[in-house]
């Protein structure tokens, strides 16, 4: 039986079409507001959703998200509210794959069996773990497994060949193809190596490849529609809440955005 988020995967291929998938980090701007921001994702056409674990030093991740993340954080943020924005989502929109962005340390800390069981048992479809090398993510895959939960890995523009096909051959759900090298963030245009980075992934793997990093408007989103099986945004959204006046202007500009950019998603 194919998993949540392949199902969704699968989905919008049928509709000859790239998956929109959002990402916002739970606690942002409130714990409430968060998971409002979060089903204003999906309200706006978003397919599948991440919800970020914020962290104190999220390596990857540009100034924007860590600004999200040090409000997230500053507001009391705890691992039972991520879990709370996954099951509320998951509730209110059965049909849409919710994911947890996160990096290893809270993960391990919390506990590895734990975090599958609690997770799975909110509803969530699985995990994206960017900073979890393939080599030593074996207990988390199998607890993963346990409860159906799929794994996602971050492959590169600086990634081998070899190391594409032993990251694709240990994860599940999608390949998460980074567009640029650098942190995340929104850009002008979008890194041009996506598209080769893409085409090697996929000779290494069945796994959809979906694209972030640097997607922010609806023509770029159908730049990169073009070439890979989903969008991944996330510093775009945070951003139009940063810019809200109040927390309805933000969650009416996530929901905007998110229409525009499943417009984009859509053309062909």
């Amino acid at each position: 039986m194919a998993s949540k988020l392949s199902a969704a995967l699968a989905a919008a291929k049928n509709e000859n079409r790239a998956a929109l998938i959002g990402y916002l980090p739970a606690g942002f701007p409130t714990i409430d507001g968060g998971i409002a921001a979060v089903q204003a994702l999906i309200e706006g056409g978003c397919d599948v959703v991440e919800v970020g674990l914020p962290h104190s030093d999220p390596v990857l991740d540009g100034p924007t998200i860590q600004t999200a993340d040090d409000i997230a954080l500053r507001g009391g943020v705890r691992i039972k509210d991520v879990l709370r924005t996954v099951a509320e989502a998951t509730a209110a929109h059965p049909g849409t794959a919710v994911l947890v962005m996160t990096y290893w340390n809270p993960v391990d800390r919390y506990g590895v069996a734990r975090f599958a069981a609690d997770l799975a048992e909110a509803g969530g479809a699985g995990v994206i773990l960017p900073d979890l090398p393939v080599e030593e993510s074996e207990e988390w895959r199998k607890a993963a497994g346990e409860h159906g939960l799929d794994t996602v890995f971050v492959v590169a523009p600086s990634s081998k060949d070899p190391r594409l096909a032993e990251v694709t051959a240990a994860g599940s759900g999608f390949v998460y193809a980074a567009a640029v090298m650098g942190v995340t963030g929104t850009r002008a245009a979008v890194g041009n190596m996506a598209e080769d980075l893409v085409a090697r992934t996929r000779a290494t793997t069945d796994l959809p490849v979906c694209v972030g990093l640097g997607v922010s408007n609806a023509d770029q989103a159908a730049t990169v529609a073009a070439f890979a099986d989903g969008v991944i945004v996330g510093s775009a959204f945070v951003q139009r809440i940063l810019d809200a006046p109040d927390e309805a202007a933000g969650l009416a500009a996530v929901r905007g955005l998110a229409a525009e950019l499943a417009e984009g998603v859509r053309r062909r």
